[in-house]
């Protein structure tokens, strides 16, 4: 089987460090789905709207290789599974799934805007499926060493004078993503400065005990 990308993502991302570890995890983070010209035509979107949230198949555009066993960042970054009781990205067929928000689409044009993606920039979609809550949603279904939502372990200290560099429309979803703590799980020196792109902007900050500090904004 060839898998052939029908679409694109454009998303605040352009590096791996930052990205949410799971799709909704930030609601307020925006993407925006354009379909390659050999899908670009509005019908392959009708219906959509009686759909509030998509099920998006991606590569994982910058793996090359896989491991049998990996190391979960949830657990610390210093347990070993089975790739396949894991999400990463070093599978046998690096293909990734997120379930995300419609925020509207364009029909005759053939673009989806969408909410809460974990996606890096530029990733290929394979295939989009309507989420379908009484199929897709299994109330006692048991998630293993994920079973619990991640929550906002850091306090977030932003200046003004650093907030405002961020287009408005920007600044809640950083926030929430910082939040999360978009550190490696096994790095905790309170000394080093940390950095990832976001928006067209570098992040840079520093984390002691629970509070993290965003120390500068600068467009790249």
């Amino acid at each position: 089987m060839t898998l052939t990308p029908i679409a694109h993502i454009q998303t605040d991302f352009t590096e791996k460090f930052g990205i949410p570890r799971q799709s909704g995890l930030v609601p307020d983070l925006c993407g925006t789905i354009r379909f390659t010209p050999e899908f670009r035509h509005g019908e392959i979107l009708r219906g959509l709207e009686g759909f509030t949230h998509l099920w998006l198949i991606w590569g994982f555009s910058e793996v090359s290789s896989w491991t049998p066993t990996v190391r979960p960042p949830r657990l610390g970054g210093n347990t070993r599974l089975g790739v396949f009781a894991t999400r990463s990205p070093y599978r046998p067929n690096p293909l990734g799934l997120s379930a995300v928000e419609i925020e509207r689409f364009e029909q005759d044009a053939a673009i989806i805007h969408v909410r809460g993606a974990d996606i890096l920039d530029g990733t290929p979609i394979y295939d989009i499926k309507p989420y379908i809550p009484y199929a897709d949603c299994i109330p006692t279904a048991k998630g293993g060493f994920a079973d619990t939502a991640p929550i906002a372990v850091l306090q977030v200290q932003m200046p003004d004078t650093e907030r405002t560099k961020l287009p408005t429309d920007r600044q809640s979803a950083l926030m929430q993503v910082l939040a999360l703590d978009p550190r490696p799980s096994y790095q905790d020196d309170p000394t080093r400065m940390y950095g990832f792109a976001f928006a067209g902007f570098e992040i840079k900050f520093q984390v002691a005990d629970d509070v993290l500090t965003v120390l500068d904004i600068s467009p790249l």
